[in-house]
């Protein structure tokens, strides 16, 4: 029982999907970064789905653009347009902080969230869409969400309130840091395997966005927060997707 309410309180906060309402508290909060990667594998099903549909290269490319924010209910893009607000700002970190709490939403926010849709929809156009792109596309949304739960077990918050530190304060930080790394291993393993140079360029720029993004959060915001995940989720996942097609491109991806 334990189990299936942990997942339902991964899936109640990073997805769109009806789950069933359970209370948050210490037993079912305690591993659900661990069930977090499995929102990744859901949107790696739709994408499988709607690969095989027999539709215009457009508009299967804009079905596959919207598949994770319609999984998702756009959480991280949230996230996302709150961080660039914040950035564009140039402020101190403290100053910073106040800006990800703001609810309303900066001209900045709105001018990345037009270039992430535009640069996403455009590399989902690009994409052919053969199994093995597919695989590595949809391996890559479980290895954001595992790279992204090992960042709140593994490092400071910024503060000591907001969605970030819950989870993290919930959390058996040190089993749910192993379990997600050994998780990331074995699905850049399976990159590799599955994708080649694209798998491999998959695992790459995956890493350099968890790179930055642990670079980011500390020296512009003294720690990571939620919205800041949100924001390493998307980058991640736009990055895994340009890899896969500058691969293709090139003639040595899947």
């Amino acid at each position: 029982m334990i189990v299936l309410e942990t997942i339902a309180v991964a899936f109640s906060m990073f997805s769109a999907l009806p789950m069933p309402q359970f209370a948050w508290n210490q037993r079912n909060m305690r591993y659900a970064m661990c069930a977090f990667p499995l929102v990744g594998a859901v949107c790696a099903g739709c994408w499988a789905v709607l690969a095989a549909l027999p539709l215009p290269d457009f508009l299967r490319g804009t079905a596959l653009c919207l598949a994770p924010v319609l999984v998702t209910g756009g959480i991280h893009l949230d996230g996302y347009a709150d961080t660039w607000d914040a950035l564009a700002s140039h402020a101190e970190p403290a100053k910073k902080q106040e800006i990800l709490k703001d609810p309303r939403c900066g001209a900045f926010a709105v001018i990345h969230l037009c270039l992430f849709f535009l640069a996403y929809l455009a590399l989902c156009v690009t994409l052919e869409a053969t199994a093995r792109a597919v695989a590595c596309v949809g391996l890559g949304f479980v290895l954001s969400r595992s790279l992204s739960g090992w960042a709140i077990a593994s490092l400071p918050t910024a503060k000591h309130t907001g969605l970030a530190h819950a989870f993290a304060s919930a959390a058996d930080r040190r089993r749910v840091k192993w379990v997600l790394a050994a998780l990331a291993c074995v699905l850049a393993a399976a990159l590799i395997v599955v994708g080649r140079w694209a798998g491999a360029g998959v695992v790459a720029v995956s890493l350099l966005a968890l790179g930055r993004y642990a670079y980011v959060a500390k020296k512009e915001f003294g720690g990571i927060s939620g919205d800041l995940a949100g924001w390493f989720v998307e980058t991640c996942e736009l990055w895994q997707l340009a890899a896969v097609v500058v691969c293709q491109l090139l003639e040595v991806g899947p």
